[in-house]
């Protein structure tokens, strides 16, 4: 199953011959770094963890709603649909959901940034600290991250180039990191990988945020997390969603297609929220940006699996939640018979309808984002939606029509979602223009 980017890609496109890095996982080799000093990438320093109260989350799949109770004790609620929070196991304790987890992660992304602000007054980037002969083997670096974006994001790559230089270049190095850790278990390699494979991937990756990446690629990421307040903790859940597909094909409910949903797509809007940055003028808390970045790439995530459920099928996967089927009247078998009945449909529905309330959960937070930032992010969320009015017009046949966004759809979709990025922080939207 695809990485569900926060941006737009073709999820089956295979690139990691031309990373050259797959073999070097598997077979636990390390690339080149020689270039690439320790004593320049030292400058970074590691961040203490600040601990913080906990919200009281309450999601309920039966009613469709979600709550949150915060610092104040103000209850605040929006369609939202998961499963409960708390649950009990079978020998009477309580035990915390997969949404209260990752909003655990949620916190302490949000933290960081608030100290970002607290310090500078803006999320300006860190100055390079620059060692004789190294600042051409960054430029190089970032430029081949760019490079990389533009050939398999094309509609994201267009979008990045109204940032900044600084932020644009930092969001192709979290592009090519996701892209290059997607490929592990979704490449033409996949095959091959072993969770030995992905703990050496993972070591990789705290070598990297200590300042010793292994090539130019990581190089570029090393550097990111220098400059922005980007915590390590979304990029090692990452990896923990490819551990889960190696080691998982069914889940048995919708908690736990949601912590899934959070490693494999989620992750990648916590990653990227202290890169595009919130508006100075934003009014909304820092919490709640990073709550629509979650809901964007948990909505991005649950439209794939919608998408691909004949394609998965074939691949005896099943990323449904067991218990709904069941309760539909479905099982495996009826996925795997692939036809189109009644109650296919009407299941079809209540699945498409959850991934379009965290596709209005993310609208929330998108306005809040600087303005150059809006627009890839806005381009993104309003392509992917599209692909569950495909899969409606398709009479819900996902097992053997794949839906997807027309190049024209797309060409139509772009100047609304440039329009909808100049809107203000804060502003909501009339009936009258939303899509």
């Amino acid at each position: 199953m695809s990485v569900a980017l926060l941006w737009v890609i073709s999820p089956n496109i295979e690139v990691s011959n031309c990373f050259g890095f797959c073999d070097s996982v598997r077979d636990g080799k390390l690339l080149d770094s020689s270039k690439f000093t320790s004593r320049y990438w030292s400058s970074f320093s590691s961040k203490k963890d600040r601990k913080h109260r906990w919200k009281s989350c309450s999601l309920s799949t039966d009613h469709m709603k979600y709550s949150c109770v915060g610092e104040s004790g103000l209850e605040c609620t929006s369609n939202f649909p998961a499963s409960s929070s708390m649950v009990a196991n079978p020998a009477g304790e309580v035990a915390i959901s997969s949404e209260q987890k990752v909003y655990d992660v949620v916190l302490k992304q949000a933290s960081l940034v608030k100290r970002q602000l607290r310090s500078n007054g803006d999320l300006d980037v860190k100055p390079d600290i620059v060692l004789p002969g190294t600042l051409s083997l960054l430029s190089e670096a970032y430029d081949r991250c760019g490079e990389v974006c533009a050939e398999y994001a094309k509609t994201f790559y267009l979008g990045t180039l109204l940032m900044t230089p600084e932020r644009r270049r930092a969001i192709w190095a979290i592009y090519v990191w996701c892209r290059r850790t997607d490929e592990l278990v979704d490449g033409p390699n996949a095959s091959h990988i072993t969770p030995k494979a992905l703990d050496r991937w993972e070591s990789r990756l705290e070598d990297l945020f200590q300042g010793r990446p292994f090539d130019m690629l990581d190089a570029a990421l090393s550097d990111t997390v220098v400059k922005f307040p980007v915590d390590i903790q979304p990029f090692k859940d990452m990896i923990e969603g490819m551990r889960m597909d190696l080691r998982k094909s069914r889940y048995k409910n919708f908690d736990e297609l949601y912590l899934y949903c959070y490693y494999v797509a989620g992750t990648v809007g916590l990653m990227s929220v202290p890169i595009m940055g919130i508006a100075p003028e934003s009014q909304a808390t820092t919490e709640r940006v990073y709550n629509a970045a979650l809901a964007l790439g948990i909505a991005n995530q649950l439209t794939n699996i919608l998408r691909d459920v004949g394609e998965d099928a074939r691949r005896e996967r099943v990323y449904l939640p067991q218990d709904e089927l069941a309760l539909a009247g479905l099982s495996d078998d009826d996925i795997f018979a692939g036809k189109v009945t009644d109650k296919w449909r009407n299941f079809m529905k209540k699945q498409i309808k959850r991934a379009r309330m965290f596709f209005d959960e993310a609208e929330k937070g998108v306005t809040e984002l600087s303005a150059p930032s809006r627009w890839p992010v806005w381009a993104s969320l309003l392509l992917y939606r599209q692909i569950l009015d495909e899969i409606e017009a398709n009479d819900y046949n996902n097992f053997t029509k794949r839906a997807y966004v027309s190049k024209a759809k797309k060409l139509f979709f772009l100047p609304i979602a440039y329009g909808r990025s100049l809107m203000p922080p804060s502003r909501q939207l009339s009936p009258s223009l939303r899509v």
